[in-house]
């Protein structure tokens, strides 16, 4: 359709976002309250630092079916909505494993890897360290803003939402509230829906590709 004739981006709908994102937060904080009865007082830091990690990625999520929705219910500009929550979800990626690593610290147990192989059963120390690993992509997607116009910059944001899979699968293998009750299937949710925005939004990028090759071999 001739980019004239589509229609002006909906501002009725920008609150969507915000509802998304403070509703699944609300969910992650629910099951984790109730993972220790409220009991915030006597609460440690082994006991705080998996809320940061299921707000984290909750919020991530609500990012890509934000995404999904600005797709095609051409929804207005949400810079004020990615920003802030973009904060947010920055703050806890940093500070879920950066909590342990110090608390592991402080407890005698040494730096990573060896601190994560003492925490959770050796076989599973590698699904730690991908959750590392994608944090680290995490980290390099914030150089959006000088590196988004480069030709390579495309290499990023695909290694970005291979790195939100992967925190998928380390949060279902290793978070304590997401080895049965409710907040699973929630989980699994998120990681189905995931998966189905992905395949959309690679599935319209090949369209482009096929679409800008075909024009440039009839020129």
């Amino acid at each position: 359709m001739n980019k004239s004739m589509q229609a002006p981006p909906s501002k009725n709908l920008i609150w969507l976002p915000w509802m998304l994102s403070g509703a699944v937060s609300v969910l992650a904080l629910v099951v984790w309250g109730n993972s220790f009865s409220w009991h915030v007082q006597s609460i440690n830091t082994y006991q705080f630092f998996p809320v940061l990690g299921l707000l984290g990625f909750s919020i991530m999520w609500s990012h890509y079916m934000t995404g999904e929705m600005k797709r095609i219910f051409l929804m207005a500009d949400l810079t004020k909505y990615f920003r802030i929550t973009g904060y947010v979800v920055l703050l806890a990626i940093v500070l879920h494993p950066g909590l342990l690593i110090y608390k592991r610290f402080r407890d005698g147990y040494g730096l990573p890897p060896v601190s994560y192989e003492t925490y959770v059963a050796p076989s599973m120390a590698w699904i730690t360290l991908l959750g590392s690993v994608s944090l680290f992509i995490f980290l390099a997607y914030e150089l959006n803003r000088f590196f988004a116009k480069k030709p390579w910059w495309v290499y990023v944001v695909t290694a970005g939402d291979f790195a939100m899979l992967a925190i998928f699968y380390h949060g279902l293998r290793l978070g304590s509230q997401l080895q049965g009750g409710w907040f699973r299937s929630v989980w699994i949710f998120y990681g189905v829906t995931l998966a189905l925005v992905l395949c959309h939004k690679y599935f319209l990028l090949y369209q482009k590709y096929r679409s800008n090759r075909v024009t440039r071999e009839l020129r």
